[in-house]
């Protein structure tokens, strides 16, 4: 029987506030799961703090909710623990540009087999409308008053500098093409970032009609396998480019692993090696 969205779904009703551009990820989201037949109870999805931290409550997955900004190394864990899971990461700019963004590069060195949703509305939503790493210059917030005085942080370059092995920017009022790059992202085999632009309509720094007049998709002849290209256009002042920037296959954190654990039975010619003489041989 051919699943539905019902099925990926936890029966529990979402709390975001009515408008929220996270009702259209979570949808899309799940629509992806349901074209790609992917098994609920092979799922894991690990989320952050903040709104998108909800994720992990409204899938019908294993799931957890960690720590602020330790979604990700939650991730590998898992992946590293259960490789042959789905593994879903969801986090927002706050959580994952501050202060998790530290862990994406190392996610990226190691190509883990795993996909990661960054939404980013600009603002710390959740805590009542702080200043976030994406939040514009001048704008004023409860924690800049008088305006915001750093340059906020362009992602998707940094992304493509991490090596990360697929990378995609798309926002829900692109429900249709959203969904077919959350297809792609989970279907990739490798570290998959895939980062939303999702308007908080509570405290609105980015709009539904900002973003409609703002985003446009990447032209049909674009090669996702040119990063200096796909630097090129993440760096557009005119316009804020959507879809697949960068896509490329290489070892995964799997492959390395079992690669590694090769060798290692490998060098011992046969002979059993015992949890207690491989302690040993560090002493």
């Amino acid at each position: 029987m051919k699943r539905t969205l019902q099925d990926y779904s936890s029966g529990i009703k979402p709390v975001w506030c009515p408008g929220c551009g996270d009702y259209g990820v979570l949808r899309g989201l799940q629509q992806a799961m349901v074209d790609l037949d992917i098994v609920p109870e092979e799922t894991i999805t690990i989320s952050g703090i903040g709104c998108s931290g909800r994720f992990s409550h409204y899938m019908n997955s294993y799931n957890l909710h960690g720590t602020h900004g330790r979604a990700v190394p939650t991730a590998i864990g898992a992946k590293a623990a259960r490789p042959e899971l789905t593994v879903l990461c969801v986090g927002g700019d706050g959580d994952g540009l501050g202060i998790g963004g530290g862990h994406i590069p190392h996610a990226a060195r190691k190509n883990v087999d795993m996909t990661y949703i960054l939404i980013d509305n600009r603002i710390y939503g959740l805590t009542k409308g702080q200043s976030s790493p994406t939040t514009p210059i001048d704008l004023q917030t409860k924690t800049a008053p008088y305006g915001v005085y750093e340059e906020p942080m362009n992602a998707i370059p940094i992304f493509l500098t991490y090596g990360i092995s697929f990378i995609a920017r798309t926002s829900p009022i692109q429900m249709g093409a959203m969904t077919e790059i959350l297809k792609q992202a989970i279907s990739h085999k490798g570290f998959s970032l895939v980062y939303i632009m999702a308007p908080c309509v509570t405290f609105p720094v980015v709009t539904f009609k900002g973003l409609k007049d703002m985003l446009t998709e990447l032209p049909e002849d674009y090669d996702p396998t040119d990063r200096m290209r796909a630097l090129e256009m993440a760096y557009a002042e005119d316009t804020m480019y959507t879809g697949i920037f960068y896509k490329v296959n290489k070892p995964t954190l799997e492959d390395n692993l079992q690669a590694m654990i090769r060798k290692a039975c490998a060098s011992r010619k046969g002979e059993k090696f015992t949890v207690k003489q491989m302690l040993e041989s560090y002493t």
